[in-house]
């Protein structure tokens, strides 16, 4: 058996390095191409080596007017302006929409814990600028002293260390069934992480591409080779309605028989294993493997322009098809710059021994200034006239300038500059096409995020599977703790469960501005409107207040909500329900008045039947309903006292104030439900407290 495990390991080196060789020789286009664009767009090699070689060798100049980092920029800078955003949505009766909320708070809490922005910047940025790159997904314990996992997604930096399978046909890298990311390490830093790996030779493997591929001097090459195998699993279904692996349920088998909970139906059903092997050169078996926790390799890639020419894909970039246009504005640049550079000063003509007198200022009358030179001769020296800048050569250059804002689809308008444009219309238009045209560039980032929230649904319930506080961030970027996988009690009593184990959801991206700028943008709106028309200023202003970003705004917009016209004070009452903090109380005083209200409807129907009886009888039924009075008034005053605690209670206020959006407004608003509620209860008393029985009306009941 042990034998069969190492041979077992022995073969996934042996299927890597196989593997690792044909993805080499298929990306070896695709890399060459995209190397060559990051050199030639970040670094400035535009010139061919052997024509600057030579220029130089000459003494010419070779000038790089690098324009192509700013319509890089313009595609790359578009898209952190408009982040897309992870959505998840219920898609089965187990799910629960609030859960999918609070799945929407824990992974906006990852990508800010784990500067996610930096990952997808860093990715879309190589996908413009070489046509692909990528981020990751990956685990990690919370703190030193626990041993909760993380969730983070971290950025690859070079993207060239990542060897995705070349099988796979999925825009996004969903149906990867592979996958290598590579580094050097140095032996001594290797031999410190795995101190008991062989370093021997492969055995019948050609050590010619192994040494090539994977050794060089004094450093290891350690590959991830993420490996995705198609399983079977056994699920079952119990009796309460949960489905669960049978791994699973022979684990918890005791608790659920002593529960009473027994297997309705099992089925055979089909998954995914991943796996996480580290492989090095001169090992013969993996140096470690790690089982991950989800069924996606948590590699996602973000294409650039992809394009598939007989059965072969390749990578083109934003800039890929314009640095012959270019080399053509560096030439010409370089040319116009080199005539006028080199052309010798405005000389004097004169006839022979004109300048015999004082020579020495006709050598530096185009260098100094003088005051006078004198001449001999008959005829004044003539100067000649300068030829003027080199038109065709500015031209050129003109005309290799517009090839490039054709061919990448970004204009002057995009780029800010003046154009033939005049109307902000025309302008708006032109910028339009600008977008249009690297729109695939933002759309392939949205897709590579929608993947990466499909593996962070996949992973959540796996990863947060026991009960935990986990701080989540809301839309708002506001902070807030919540208890998952354990049932809980909110602040108005109500007891919850966020089980994150449950139930299955979907995935959507909205791509759009962030909060602050969509928030900004509110303002401005909200601004050209009382702009247009004034007296719309009283009745939006505490909304646009209550946007702005300042010291008190909130306190602001509270004094400017409560100067609104009753009418539009009212429509608020009523399209605001109660705040969802103050629920449970005012339930729990609205049913306690309910109880009075009952006890005295009672005693007054079974006073008002015994009205024609005798005296006697009428008499034990008024002592009985005043006996009913005196109870409802002592029930009366436990209302008052527990609404005037709920009500003056700092505890309470603060966190009603704090949990329901932040505002004064907010808490204005729950001591309007306290006053509706003690006017309610001023209509009662007035019914417990009338002496005149018969006068009592089903109205006041």
């Amino acid at each position: 058996m042990a034998e069969e495990k190492e041979d077992s390991k022995a073969d996934i080196v042996e299927d890597a390095l196989e593997r690792f060789k044909r993805v080499t020789d298929y990306e070896a286009t695709n890399r060459t191409d995209a190397l060559d664009d990051l050199r030639f767009a970040r670094l400035g090699e535009q010139w061919p080596f052997d024509i600057r070689r030579q220029r130089e060798l000459e003494g010419r100049p070779c000038l790089t007017i690098n324009r192509m980092p700013s319509f890089i920029r313009q595609v790359v800078n578009d898209s952190r302006q408009n982040k897309p955003s992870i959505k998840c949505h219920p898609v089965d009766s187990n799910a629960d929409p609030k859960v999918a909320d609070l799945l929407n708070g824990i992974i906006r809490n990852i990508e800010v814990s784990s500067n996610a922005d930096i990952a997808y910047d860093t990715a879309i940025d190589f996908a413009v600028t070489c046509g692909i790159g990528y981020f990751r997904v990956t685990t990690d314990y919370a703190h030193d002293d626990t041993f909760d996992m993380d969730i983070m997604i971290n950025r690859i930096v070079n993207p060239f260390t990542v060897y995705g399978d070349i099988d796979a046909t999925e825009g996004d890298g969903s149906d990867w069934k592979y996958c290598f990311v590579t580094e050097w390490m140095d032996e001594d830093e290797f031999e410190r992480r795995w101190p008991d790996a062989e370093k021997t030779d492969f055995t019948g493997m050609a050590i010619g591409d192994r040494d090539t591929l994977w050794v060089q001097e004094d450093k290891v090459r350690v590959a991830e080779y993420w490996t995705r195998e198609e399983v079977t699993k056994k699920i079952i279904l119990l009796n309460n309605g949960q489905i669960l692996g049978i791994e699973e349920y022979l684990d918890n088998k005791e608790i659920f028989d002593a529960a009473g909970i027994t297997v309705q139906r099992e089925r055979d059903t089909k998954s995914w294993q991943v796996t996480q092997h580290w492989i090095a050169g001169g090992c013969d078996k993996p140096l470690e493997s790690i089982e991950w926790a989800g069924t996606y390799i948590p590699i996602i890639p973000v294409y650039g322009d992809e394009i598939n020419v007989d059965g072969k894909r390749y990578y083109k970039s934003l800039i890929r098809d314009a640095k012959d246009s270019q080399r053509m504005f560096n030439y010409w640049r370089t040319t116009s710059t080199e005539l006028v550079a080199l052309t010798p000063k405005t000389p004097f003509i004169g006839p022979v021994g004109a300048f015999d007198t004082d020579i020495t200022k006709w050598n530096t009358a185009n260098t100094k200034s003088h005051a006078f030179i004198e001449y001999d001769g008959d005829i004044p020296p003539q100067r000649q006239p300068f030829a003027g800048a080199p038109a065709g050569a500015l031209q050129e250059a003109l005309n290799a300038s517009d090839d490039m804002k054709s061919i990448m689809g970004i204009f002057d308008a995009s780029l800010g500059a003046r154009s033939n444009e005049t109307s902000g219309k025309a302008i708006m238009a032109r910028q339009r096409e600008g977008d249009v045209s690297t729109f695939h560039f933002i759309d392939n980032m949205s897709r590579a995020i929608r993947h990466a929230g499909r593996i962070l649904v996949d992973l959540i319930p796996k990863v947060y599977d026991k009960p935990r506080v986990l701080r989540i961030i809301g839309e708002d970027k506001e902070p807030k703790n919540v208890q998952v996988n354990k049932p809980f009690q909110d602040e108005s009593g109500v007891e919850k469960l966020y089980d994150l184990t449950l139930g299955k959801y979907d995935v959507t991206v909205e791509s759009g501005p962030n909060f602050t700028t969509r928030r900004e943008e509110a303002v401005q709106a909200i601004t050209e409107i009382i702009r247009s028309y004034p007296p719309a200023a009283p009745i939006l202003g505490d909304i646009m207040v209550k946007l702005m970003d300042f010291p008190d705004a909130d306190k602001i917009s509270a004094r400017l909500k409560a100067m609104l016209p009753k009418p539009i004070q009212d429509m608020e009452r009523e399209n605001n329900p109660i705040p969802p903090e103050a629920q449970g109380i005012v339930a729990d005083l609205q049913n306690q008045l309910e109880q009075v209200k009952q006890q005295l409807q009672q005693g007054m129907q079974e006073y008002q039947s015994m009205k024609s009886e005798n005296e006697q009888m009428k008499a034990d039924k008024q002592a009985e309903f005043a006996k009913i009075q005196s109870d409802a008034q002592a029930s009366m005053a436990k209302i008052e006292a527990d609404l005037k605690k709920a009500e003056m209670d700092n505890a309470t206020k603060l966190q009603i104030a704090s949990m329901s959006a932040q505002s004064s407004a907010d808490e204005q608003q729950f001591k309007a439900y306290f006053d509706m509620l003690k006017s309610e209860i001023e209509g009662v008393r007035s019914l417990i407290n009338t002496q005149g029985q018969e006068n009592v009306t089903q109205e006041y009941i």
